[in-house]
């Protein structure tokens, strides 16, 4: 009976199975040129290819009834049609897509027009982006080293964004805006494909890990709005989204072997594809050099492995993992004479650094219909940071004695649901995005153990570590924000975030002169709070908006901030969390295909900020204080511009492409009351922050740029043009001995980088960053990896060649 139930089961599976149908077509654009890669989706569920190279589709494995097909391309208008599918039938579609230009602007629409950064739509998947200061940063519109994540290329069209550029490897990423810090990205909420990847975004947010950009599709920025659905943060979201497998290709495998001076050698190499209903990616990267500075040398390893399955055409569940391992030389510091005498040289060649990263994330999405639909995320996070070397004062000399080891073991789970519901009241259109989050992180810190006296990376210690401490963070958060469109043209947002946070502290603080431990007072925090937002957004034209946003955020105390760093820093041990709100007021659009443009005026109102200042002790030494600094404003004008002018005044133009971006940022960012004290010759002084400048902001971050472009080549000359800091909130001009404050003088430095496509499959990158050679150090560190200056890299170039084969 087993046997024939089961040949029944086959026999109906079978039948089921040759019944079903399949929607072919072509799009073409009113030329009737073909519109590779546009976007074909089946709305009201998970199924969606894109168009091939001849601009042909087909979707398969679809059962009898009716559906809504959807063609969508940059530039163009949507097509909607709806489709009739019977049993078994091939359904021939034939879509031509109308640019949103009118007629008499065809011709210059052929041009190859500004390929910058673009503006995330009103919904952006589960994302609400109406109303908001938003960037959409495609990483395949740029001519940049993205071997080695230059992020000073990266984010060149992106207004305001600060890059720390003291890590030539390119291992981490340390940018921010509006006057906060860029230290390892921690201001922003940084997430890959959606979900954290950093160790703990309320106790511990510091992007140790960010992904290659070989493999990024875009990077999504939203500014401080985002605080309502990712969470507190006030530097907003920063989400890399990777590529996703070409959905009208089985297989695409690509390599791509970069080579520059310095002994660098980046070997990049890609595999993914769509088989019916499953989709499957793969990459693995290795990138090695000796670096610019002495005592730089790098190896690293990045691999990641994602498979996406549509098992109905509701339904659909994927499955990520990434691992990285890094192997990182930290050539320390620099005082003010060795930083004129040569920014290259380095007196610490025992100092390692190294960070095994493991994320991975289950997936799942179901689409109700086309108005409705649900997405969860499960996502952990099994990670190592470990440093070994010599931390003293850079005055001090390396006496090749044992040196100072400091692990952390980081371990998280998080999961984040969320819904987004289009609804109507009455004649208003409106959409809602709802979201559950929960989130358990723990940190094992182990510090100040003694080491072994030699030169490699090895962690290993003699007896126990010194600090011993293990943070607890847990987060509970639930949010709703809603679009209300009263018409075509204008909208509102109002949303809410109720956020729960519970931390623990227990363990070993210190050891005794016997050398037994000491443990620390155990420690349980909770909070609980709410945040509100409301934005606004008025369409002009069609291409062209007025937006405005005002939202609460919020940064508890975090696990680094109560723990000094292996130097001479004091740390208040009564920190309080931050609070405070960030306001925006801008106008974007496009003009055509020739012109981008995006001006905002930003307020950014910072409490209880936590950052360092100068002070006396008895002895009349100088030492840095980490403590609360009271109450700080950001205020500015951000601009970007990205203007075409052979797109705009030539018609057939036969003479290449040429476009000129600018990216503006002219901040405010100071200290508006925080009083201080120090002691000198046995006297109290007082005196006050207000009206100092916050350290780590320049009040002028400038970048200019120009591609030319013609056939398969592709120019791209950029300037970097950013003002001068204070490494510290008493703004100190003269640096002490150490150089761990002081002025951090102004700087421009130039990049070009090129492509050229010589045939389809093989494309040549290359470069030369920091054309003119100009010294310059973007951060002052008052612990690791310096204490004292760090320089950025001179002179550097490279030379890539890509290939690809596709079946």
């Amino acid at each position: 009976m087993k046997n024939i139930g089961l040949l029944l089961f086959l026999a109906v599976s079978f039948g089921l199975s040759a019944q079903k149908g399949s929607i072919v077509g072509h799009v073409e654009n009113q030329l009737h040129e073909v519109l590779p890669g546009a976007n074909v989706q089946l709305k009201g569920t998970v199924r969606g290819v894109e168009t091939n190279a001849k601009g042909d589709f087909v979707l398969k494995g679809l059962k009898a009834g009716m559906y809504t097909l959807q063609v969508s391309f940059v530039g163009h208008q949507s097509v909607i049609k709806q489709i009739e599918l019977k049993d078994a039938e091939q359904k021939e579609v034939n879509v031509s897509l109308k640019e949103f230009v009118e007629l008499h602007e065809v011709l210059v629409s052929a041009n190859a027009g500004v390929k910058g950064n673009e503006f995330m739509p009103e919904v952006n998947e589960y994302t609400l982006a109406a109303g908001k200061k938003n960037e959409w940063i495609k990483l395949d519109n740029l001519n940049a080293n993205l071997a080695m994540n230059n992020a000073r290329q990266v984010f060149s069209r992106t207004p305001g964004i600060q890059v720390w550029e003291s890590d030539g490897s390119g291992i981490q990423l340390g940018v921010a805006s509006r006057g906060l810090s860029p230290n390892r990205s921690w201001e922003f909420n940084v997430r890959m494909d959606g979900y954290d990847i950093t160790p703990d975004p309320m106790g511990y947010p510091e992007a140790y890990y960010s992904p290659p950009m070989e493999v990024v599709d875009r990077i999504e920025i939203i500014r401080g709005a985002s605080s309502l659905q990712y969470g507190p943060q006030f530097g907003g979201l920063m989400n890399f989204v990777l590529r996703k497998p070409d959905k009208s290709t089985k297989l695409l495998v690509e390599s791509q072997n970069t080579f520059g001076n310095n002994n660098l050698w980046s070997s990049f190499n890609y595999v993914g594809g769509t088989l019916g209903r499953l989709s499957y990616t793969s990459y693995y990267q290795k990138r090695v050099g000796n670096g610019w500075r002495q005592n730089s040398y790098f190896n690293t390893d990045h691999s990641h492995a994602e498979l996406s399955y549509a098992f109905t055409n509701k339904l659909k569940i994927g499955a990520q993992a990434t691992y990285m391992y890094t192997i990182s030389q930290q050539p320390g510091g620099l005082t003010e004479s060795q930083f004129a005498l040569n920014a290259k040289q380095s007196s610490r060649e025992r100092n390692w650094f190294s960070n095994p990263w493991f994320i991975y994330a289950l997936t799942a999405e179901y689409v109700f219909n086309e108005n409705s639909k649900l997405s969860l995320k499960n996502f952990g996070t099994i990670a190592e940071r470990s440093s070994v070397g010599f931390t003293k004062a850079i005055t001090e000399i390396d006496a090749n004695g044992p040196r100072q080891v400091d692990r952390d073991y980081y371990k998280t789970f998080g999961s984040e649901l969320r819904y987004l519901l289009n609804y109507t009241t009455g004649s208003w259109k409106n959409t809602l995005a709802t979201g559950l989050r929960y989130f358990s992180g723990e940190i094992d810190r182990k510090q100040l153990g003694i080491g072994t006296s030699s030169k490699d990376m090895d962690f290993t210690i003699t007896g126990l570590f010194t600090r011993d401490l293990v943070f607890h963070n847990t987060n509970m958060a639930a949010f709703a924000e809603t679009i209300l469109r009263p018409n075509d043209k204008l909208l509102f947002t109002f949303g809410a975030r109720s956020e729960q946070i519970e931390t623990r502290m227990e363990g070993q603080y210190g050891l005794s002169s016997t050398g037994a431990p000491i443990p620390a007072v155990p420690a349980t925090r909770s909070r609980s709070f709410v945040l509100l937002g409301a934005g606004t957004e008025y369409k002009i034209s069609k291409e062209s908006k007025l937006y405005s946003n005002i939202a609460q955020a919020y940064r508890p105390v975090l696990a680094s901030d109560l723990l000094p760093p292996a130097t001479t820093d004091v740390i208040d041990q009564n920190l309080k969390d931050a609070s405070g709100y960030n306001f925006d007021l801008g106008y974007r659009g496009n003009l055509g295909n020739y012109l981008t443009y995006d001006v905002d005026y930003f307020y950014l109102d910072y409490n209880n900020r936590v950052g360092v200042i100068t002070k006396t002790n008895e002895a009349g030494t100088k030492y840095q204080y980490r403590t609360n600094l009271g109450h700080s404003v950001s205020q500015g004008v951000e601009a970007y511009f990205e203007f075409s002018p052979t797109s705009a005044w030539l018609k057939n133009n036969r003479l290449g492409n040429i476009s000129i971006f600018t990216s503006l940022a002219s901040t405010r960012a100071e200290y508006k009351d925080f009083k201080t004290t120090s002691v000198v010759n046995g006297q109290v002084l007082e005196g006050n922050l207000a009206g100092k400048k916050i350290e780590n902001a320049p009040s002028k971050i400038n970048r200019y740029g120009i591609t030319y472009s013609k056939k398969g080549l592709s120019l791209t000359w950029q300037m970097s043009d950013v003002g001068e800091a204070f490494a510290d909130a008493s703004n100190t001009v003269l640096a002490n001995a150490a150089a761990t404050t002081g002025l951090i003088p102004s700087y421009q430095v130039q990049d070009i980088s090129g492509t050229y496509r010589f045939k389809k499959m093989a494309t040549l990158k290359f470069g030369v960053n920091n054309v003119m050679d100009e010294k310059y150090f973007t951060r002052r560190s008052g612990g690791y990896p310096g204490p004292g200056i760090l320089p950025a890299d001179g002179r550097t170039w490279y030379l890539a060649l890509n290939l690809k084969f596709i079946k």
